[in-house]
């Protein structure tokens, strides 16, 4: 391009004058690439949008005769977004469904949630203030992970204070997450690996009335369960206990002590519970030297598993007993006493099922007035 005509096109778009007086189109195209350039910002700005978060923060260098650009804030999930991981329901707006996919990290609980469900996973961790954001949780549903107990916020259900249920069962715990919302009335923690509970493990739980601890490696109970004025049920089952907790709370219904090592049981234990009507200790180690005579004569048992122990008698139960499992015993005679201490017409056991098969009695051993003292009976198995 000539020199001159350079020159020429410069002035002109310095003073103003007309671009249609020149007629050369090559000198026209590199003219308006000048003046775009010249109007061009000093940076580059990639825009993102309000449903998304930038992966990191972007620097926006600005001319030195110029106040800088300010840096855009960074962008937090809303209080009330579902996360990308979970399903949330339009039609269940406080439920949010995050199992079985594979998760290695909690996502974050918006506030409005009262069902969150992150079973199935393989969450190593909860980390805390995890839930800070979701007081409103009722249920929390975290069983079927690889949550340890090292890994545990030590405070981390501390602002849920109107949690209901809490799942932990089947996963790597050594001991009891706490402290526990007071709030609480269903605490699930089965399949781990907790060895002891101490007595004030379960202190100011209240309205607790569902405890399950089975299958873990307990040793020791003490007397954890002694203030659980509201526990209904207790499953202690396939543990390492080598003795009875001390102290049932009187609200008690049901107790499950299968699966464990204990030997004896103190004089009046179940007295204190008037409202037991369940009772499981299949699979101990129980002697009759380790039970007194009052031992299981309670009034509101309905239904007593003492099978494969080490039973050589039968022992006295109550006569509003009506099941009764003995099978797999060392019990060698069938004695009509521990049934019914008078037999009349008017005095009779209740018992509708009686089983003393896997034991050393014979069918001719059974007593003449067995009949009359257990004419409820439908099914006796000798």
């Amino acid at each position: 391009m000539p020199w001159a005509t350079t020159i020429i096109l410069i002035l002109a778009g310095l003073c103003g004058s007309s671009l249609g007086q020149y007629n050369e189109e090559e000198d026209l195209a590199w003219l308006q690439y000048y003046l775009r350039q010249s109007r061009v910002s000093s940076y580059n700005y990639v825009p993102y949008y309000e449903e998304e978060s930038p992966a990191y923060a972007y620097s926006y260098p600005s001319a030195t005769d110029t106040e800088p650009e300010p840096e855009p804030e960074p962008q937090q999930a809303a209080p009330w977004r579902c996360p990308q991981e979970c399903d949330c329901p339009p039609n269940f707006s406080s439920a949010m469904y995050c199992d079985t996919r594979n998760l290695r990290y909690l996502p974050f609980v918006p506030s409005r949630m009262k069902y969150v469900y992150f079973q199935n996973n393989l969450i190593t961790s909860v980390q805390e203030g995890a839930f800070d954001n979701a007081t409103e949780l009722e249920w929390l549903a975290l069983h079927n992970n690889q949550i340890g107990s090292e890994k545990m916020g030590k405070r981390v259900f501390g602002k849920l204070q109107r949690l209901e249920r809490l799942y932990m069962n089947n996963n790597n715990l050594t001991r009891l997450p706490g402290p526990l919302p007071r709030s609480l009335r269903e605490l699930h923690l089965s399949y781990n690996h907790i060895s002891k509970v101490p007595s004030n493990a379960l202190e100011g739980l209240e309205n607790l009335t569902a405890l399950y601890l089975s299958h873990n490696f307990i040793f020791e109970m003490g007397a954890s369960l002694k203030g659980l004025k509201s526990l209904i049920l207790a499953d202690l089952s396939y543990n390492n206990l080598r003795k009875v907790p001390d102290g049932l709370p009187a609200s008690l219904e049901q107790l499950y002590l299968e699966y464990n090592y204990i030997n004896a049981i103190p004089d009046d234990y179940f007295q204190v519970s008037p409202r037991l009507l369940y009772v499981r200790m299949s699979h101990n180690s129980l002697t009759n030297q380790g039970l007194s005579s009052n031992t299981f004569n309670s009034s509101s048992i309905l239904e007593l598993d003492l099978s494969y122990n080490r039973l050589q008698k039968i022992p006295r139960v109550n006569t509003n007993l009506e099941n009764l499992y003995l099978q797999g015993n060392q019990i060698n005679e069938f004695s009509i006493s521990s049934f019914c201490s008078v037999v009349d017409v008017m005095n009779y056991s209740r018992l509708q099922v009686l089983r003393l098969d896997g034991n050393a009695i014979k069918r001719n051993a059974v007593p003449p007035d067995a009949p009359l003292c257990l004419r409820r009976a439908t099914v006796i198995e000798i």
